[in-house]
């Protein structure tokens, strides 16, 4: 049910549940960049070339293929932890723990030297980031109510960007006067930030549907039909479908989901093939560490929490089609920002603008996506559903990612980044394809009206 104003759409974002997932969101979004953007500028700093910094987008691959172990995460219950946590919280605190770890050992590597370790540890890291994101989306889904889900969609961007500012400006700063070592273990410190969160919050409530009790109902009557299936042999069966292939039948099932999946894959390569540039592109035109760092993390940041907080607003108003459609838009212009950049060159102001134009366009968008992903999930599969949609998304942004740096490298500025404008085509187009079908029944009523 949509609010009956602007105002009662706003007034979500004051609930506990929707002000936690703000620090959540920010326990996501500080690993990011810390593969991403700030390492491309200590690669890029350390003599690195762009083919090589492009190719490093595929260490964040586990990000893509998080839904393969994402049944373990849905329904493994953890010895000692579990009991004491629960599910869903249990696990969070297990993979925080990995993750500081393993952002102590990245930062303990220097890329000039010691590239290959530089890159194994960066794909540790991606690991329990990922694995912290499936638990996080599932957790996010399951304590929100459904009329929650688009703020709580706008402040997980919210705070993922506040994560970003801090693993971007922040470590940048470090580094600046300290050294990307130190960046590197005070970015783990912060890690505890999404722990001290889970363990303020209560583990969620959640009801199996009829649909999956239905379906695992239906295989427990399989195996009692076969008597030579009994004992452990029969409760692993029982396990592995319910835990691995209900979630992916279920979702199957459903209409044209073939097309579901491809939009995915397809929304945001234009803004991907821009970004994982667009740190090399700045240090290229002169830019200095702490330029930077002032206007495209602090500065930028405003421009993102508007763009988030209009973007959860836009979609509790016109629902979530309309609001992907509108971001999308937004988001394949803004990238008319960089072209702008590219010919004025060294200039602060420029970039400010450039910076400002993107992430209010992306913050929208990525809002409208997030709430988009969460209304496609059954709730007795969250975590795996949410795993697989979210990995086809960074599976299309590595693989067209990674051909960032290689197309950088052939062309001038201005043409890679007006060429980046027509990755947004195909995604848009699905997205209109979608839109002009019927809309699939789901146990989850986030589906604007298209």
């Amino acid at each position: 049910m949509k609010p009956s104003s602007w105002g009662e759409a706003a007034s979500v974002y004051l609930d506990r549940r929707v002000l936690a997932i703000l620090f959540l969101g920010f326990s996501e979004g500080l690993p990011l960049a810390l593969t991403g953007a700030t390492l491309s500028v200590w690669l890029r700093e350390g003599g690195i070339s762009k083919t090589a910094i492009g190719l490093f987008a595929l260490v964040t691959m586990p990000y893509a293929l998080k839904f393969v172990w994402a049944p373990l995460i849905d329904r493994l219950r953890l010895p000692v932890v579990t009991r004491l946590f629960g599910r869903r919280r249990g696990w969070a605190l297990v993979t925080q723990v990995g993750l500081m770890a393993a952002l102590v050992g990245l930062g303990s590597t220097d890329p000039v030297t010691q590239l290959w370790w530089t890159a194994f540890f960066s794909v540790v890291v991606a690991f329990c980031s990922a694995s912290q994101d499936i638990v996080i989306d599932a957790f996010r889904v399951e304590v929100l109510e459904e009329s929650q889900q688009a703020a709580g969609a706008a402040v997980l961007v919210l705070g993922y960007r506040f994560g970003m500012l801090a693993a971007g400006a922040g470590a940048l700063y470090i580094a600046e006067f300290f050294g990307w070592h130190m960046a590197y273990y005070a970015m783990a410190g912060l890690v505890s930030v999404g722990m001290v969160t889970i363990l303020l919050n209560r583990e969620p409530r959640v009801a199996a549907s009829a649909e999956s009790q239905a379906r695992e109902r239906h295989v427990a009557e399989w195996l009692a039909a076969r008597p030579h299936l009994t004992g452990r042999q029969a409760d692993l069966l029982a396990w592995f479908y319910g835990a691995v292939v209900a979630p992916f039948v279920e979702f199957m099932t459903r209409p044209a989901w073939a097309g579901v999946l491809l939009f995915i894959a397809c929304y945001k390569l234009g803004d991907v093939l821009a970004g994982v540039m667009a740190a090399p592109f700045y240090v290229d035109l002169g830019f200095e560490k702490t330029e930077i760092a002032n206007v495209t993390k602090l500065f930028g940041l405003w421009a993102t929490i508007i763009g988030g907080l209009a973007g959860g607003v836009l979609v509790g108003r016109i629902g979530v089609m309309r609001g992907l459609l509108v971001g999308g838009l937004m988001q394949m212009a803004s990238n008319l920002g960089y072209v702008m950049l590219a010919w004025v060159g060294h200039d602060v102001s420029a970039l400010a603008v450039t910076v400002a134009v993107e992430n209010v366009c992306g913050g929208i968008a990525t809002a409208a996506f997030v709430a988009y992903l969460s209304s496609l999930c059954n709730v007795a599969y969250t975590a795996t559903q949410y795993a697989l949609l979210s990995s086809f998304y960074k599976l299309g942004g590595d693989l067209f990612g990674a051909s960032s740096g290689w197309l950088a490298d052939r062309m001038d500025w201005v043409s890679f980044f007006l060429l980046s404008m027509g990755g947004a085509l195909p995604g848009l187009m699905v997205l209109l394809w979608l839109m002009s079908r019927p809309r699939p029944k789901v146990p989850s009523p986030l589906w604007g009206e298209g």
